[in-house]
């Protein structure tokens, strides 16, 4: 098992790209009373295909002798670029399409997959301080 790998910045890249879906289903949720609201969605596979480097490149040494680091993880830029409306929803007679039960079904996923991340993500760290104490804590 490797120390350090990708494993870590993944899951801090699709914590944040969570972070930002749980922001668009909560205004979809908020704005449910809203004549002529669309319900939204954030395409989660498209945001973190654009936050992951096809091939991670490392860093240049600063002297000869120094061990190359690995190069900084993309950060996910503007989010709202993978905002869409959903097509399936039908508007109602005031124009609003946000359908209540699917939205608060796609918060409760999506809770639930940050959390899941939020955890894998402490477990990595739990292992890397384990190691960094030589087993002593």
């Amino acid at each position: 098992m490797r120390l350090f790998d990708a494993t870590l910045s993944t899951l801090e890249r699709s914590l944040d790209v969570r972070l930002a879906r749980q922001t668009v289903l909560a205004a979809d949720l908020a704005n449910a009373n809203t004549p002529g609201y669309l319900q939204h969605d954030l395409d989660f596979a498209a945001a973190m295909a654009a936050a992951t480097p096809a091939v991670p490149e490392p860093a240049a040494a600063v002297r000869p002798g120094d061990l190359p680091l690995a190069g900084a993880a993309p950060r996910l830029g503007a989010p709202e670029q993978f905002v869409h409306e959903l097509a399936t929803t039908s508007p109602g007679l005031d124009g609003n399409g946000v359908d209540i039960d699917r939205a608060s079904a796609a918060v409760a996923e999506n809770s639930l997959q940050y959390g899941a991340a939020a955890k894998a993500a402490a477990k990595k760290l739990a292992m890397l301080r384990y190691a960094a104490s030589d087993g002593q804590g």
